[in-house]
């Protein structure tokens, strides 16, 4: 598929869970041709679950921008991450893939209420969602001898999804835990930004900002006027903070599909291209050209 044509979100759709599972087997397939999918999909099948309100003890999912689907576009993006990382020459065991992509699974999970939580909706957790997220995980694996003893594991990678946390200040249990943390956290901006529908779910992001009471942006507008500078401060997070990790992508893309682009810079990069059009030449009736918003199926 060597086609400079070829879009990131033509190869898998990231709405579908089923279409993600089964290319995240894939991706697993081609690292260990063995590998014992279920832990995974266990994982997955309760992240799942829990998003759709049929987790016990949870409600469903009640934020737009940080959703199922995002949740599984990062996940998929950890996958990648990993096997080009692989590709490269790091040496990453069948449980160390496993605890990446349960990393990616339950990085968000701190944005869902408990049934008893019946004010707001879970974008009042954003400023907390992490420790939240790392709450659940530790809970969800505190008496499963496979993962018992990696707690403290899981709760350094997913700091490293902070964009204040100062990842070379984390005192990570391993060089390969360092390398998890540094996946995910470049997995979960890559994630979100490279999205099809990015640009449509930002005032989403603001409403959920506005919620948890973060008053950085004056309203939906002004947040994508700032939105280049976030590409930017996001650039230079991948270099100083994450070593660079998104250097992997491309050796996933060219093992996997044939393909020798970074397509989710590619992607990015068109995203903030139609977006500096849109605010530039149609400030009044911005929302107007983010039509796809219209046609998106939410979770």
């Amino acid at each position: 598929m060597d086609d400079c044509r070829v879009q990131l979100a033509n190869l898998v759709d990231t709405r579908d869970p089923k279409a993600v599972r089964d290319e995240i087997h894939t991706i697993a397939g081609l690292m260990f041709p063995r590998f014992d999918v279920a832990p995974f999909d266990r994982a997955y099948s309760d992240v799942i679950a829990l998003f759709r309100g049929n987790y016990p003890s949870y409600r469903s999912c009640n934020v737009r921008y940080h959703d199922l689907s995002h949740t599984l576009s990062v996940t998929l993006a950890v996958a990648r991450l990993m096997h080009g990382a692989v590709e490269a020459g790091q040496s990453l065991s069948e449980k160390d893939l496993n605890m990446g992509f349960i990393s990616g699974l339950m990085h968000d999970t701190g944005y869902i209420q408990q049934t008893s939580d019946r004010e707001g909706t879970g974008a009042k957790y954003t400023q907390v969602h992490i420790s939240r997220s790392i709450a659940f995980v530790q809970d969800y694996y505190r008496n499963d001898p496979a993962f018992q003893n990696d707690l403290d594991s899981f709760r350094d990678i997913l700091l490293c999804t902070g964009l204040n946390t100062q990842v070379k200040s984390i005192r990570f249990g391993g060089a390969t835990v360092e390398l998890l943390g540094k996946i995910l956290g470049t997995a979960d901006l890559l994630g979100q930004m490279a999205d099809r529908y990015y640009l449509e779910k930002l005032p989403d992001l603001f409403d959920e900002f506005a919620e948890a009471g973060i008053t950085t942006f004056a309203g939906p507008l002004d947040l994508l006027d700032k939105t280049q500078g976030f590409y930017q401060m996001t650039l230079k997070r991948f270099a100083e903070e994450l070593d660079n990790t998104l250097r992997f992508s491309r050796f996933h893309f060219r093992k996997r599909w044939g393909i020798d682009e970074d397509l989710y810079i590619k992607s990015i990069e068109k995203n903030m291209a139609y977006l500096a059009r849109v605010v530039t030449l149609h400030r009044e009736n911005y929302t107007d050209h983010l039509r796809r918003f219209a046609r998106m199926t939410k979770e």
